[in-house]
């Protein structure tokens, strides 16, 4: 290709790569009963299943974005895409119990490392400055879509062909999504950036707005993602107790919870820009946590009340989204925008891993086949929502940015 694409273009370009890319995310919530059943786990174990994903991200993203302010986020992705598929076609192959089930799903974690954010960096160095805001939104919601999508697929799939099965077909995906970003996009050309030394860090570390946003993404992906890592487990189970057609298909329900993220994230970053990022971010996160509680304690309402709520709260958790990585986008100055985002993706993902393994320690806790124990579980979510909320709130005291881009 002789140049790049229309804005429009680069945008619709990236979100596909990124929805085929997220093909294999809910493989792991969507199996875990099954796969706690086959491979005798106890719901601490299955946290550690779900929470190893995040743990191969947070590991792999200071160094594969902070790259991006040096070489073409672009180059960085057609890798962890490739990484991607081998990883799931890894664990359709050869996982046979946790501890190779925990190696194959961490190296997956690693594959999204190399692509989420680094695939947002490709994709605001190459659209104009009055659009980037938006296409963030579009681009961390499609987020949303993927994941909704795999929850989809897994769902009706996953009675009509063996697990590993549903592996391979993800591995295809991630290889298609590579594909896509490889004939799609064109090479560009690496930033003008100062060299990503101690220095450019440092810089980085002592912006008390760019940390705010990272302790507000901490606690938005701990809710976030402890939340889709048992939703299928959590219905499973209520169905199990009270067996009712509005849950008889937690797949479903769960896609249907996850594609909500999508409007809400873009409306959420529309809010954001019309009342002030502070402002919105600091009213719509208690909202999810009383939300969490309210969920928590509704176990025995019927499948018509709590499939319902637990939808409003899906919804509700994801307000935050795109404000936050749009905040933090476009109050850091270009030359250390890639650094700044693998801070906020070390320390956000941080929050992935522990929301899942902190539920399952609570249902251990309180009692796996309990009301009590759930409960305990949905509470932790509050809790990680409620860390973000206290982290948010320190953008008030802290100065404002000397870029504006």
């Amino acid at each position: 290709m002789t140049g790049q694409p229309s804005s429009a273009v680069l945008v619709l370009t990236f979100c596909i790569a990124e929805a085929l890319l997220m093909a294999g995310f809910a493989l792991v919530p969507s199996l875990l009963p099954q796969l706690s059943q086959r491979w005798s786990l106890s719901a601490t174990a299955g946290g550690w299943l779900g929470g190893i994903f995040f743990l191969g991200y947070i590991l792999a993203v200071p160094v594969l974005v902070s790259l991006t302010d040096r070489i073409d986020a672009r180059r960085i992705y057609l890798a962890g895409a490739t990484v991607s598929a081998l990883a799931l076609a890894g664990f359709a192959s050869f996982a046979d119990g946790l501890a190779s089930g925990l190696c194959w799903w961490w190296l997956a974690g690693l594959g999204l490392a190399g692509t989420y954010m680094p695939g947002l960096k490709a994709l605001t160095d190459r659209l104009p400055v009055a659009v980037q805001a938006r296409g963030t939104a579009f681009y961390t919601a499609t987020f949303g879509v993927g994941a909704g999508l795999s929850y989809l697929w897994i769902g009706l799939l996953q009675e009509r062909l063996p697990w590993p099965g549903l592996f391979a077909i993800a591995a295809v995906c991630a290889a298609l999504s590579m594909l896509l970003v490889w004939c799609g996009i064109a090479p560009g050309k690496p930033l003008a950036a100062m060299p990503v030394g101690h220095s450019h860090w440092r810089s980085v570390l002592g912006d008390r707005r760019i940390l705010a946003f990272c302790g507000g993404y901490f606690g938005h992906n701990w809710e976030l993602f402890g939340f889709r890592a048992w939703l299928v487990a959590y219905l499973t189970w209520t169905h199990a107790r009270t067996p009712d057609s509005w849950t008889a298909m937690p797949g479903l329900i769960a896609a249907l919870a996850t594609f909500l993220a999508v409007p809400a994230s873009i409306l959420g970053n529309e809010g954001a820009q019309h009342w002030g990022r502070g402002r919105w971010l600091q009213a719509v996160m208690p909202l999810s946590g009383v939300l969490a509680v309210v969920v928590g304690f509704s176990g025995s309402q019927s499948g018509l009340v709590l499939v319902p709520l637990l939808l409003v709260y899906a919804a509700s958790m994801n307000l935050d989204s795109a404000a936050l990585t749009a905040g933090l986008l476009t109050e850091t100055s270009p030359e250390k925008r890639g650094t700044a985002l693998a801070l906020y993706s070390s320390i956000g993902f941080a929050g992935a891993c522990i929301g899942p393994i902190a539920f399952g320690v609570a249902l251990d806790a309180f009692g796996r086949s309990l009301q009590a124990g759930w409960t305990a579980a949905f509470l932790t979510l509050a809790c990680g929502v409620g860390f973000g909320r206290w982290a948010i709130g320190r953008i008030g005291a802290a100065p404002p940015p000397t870029h504006v881009s």
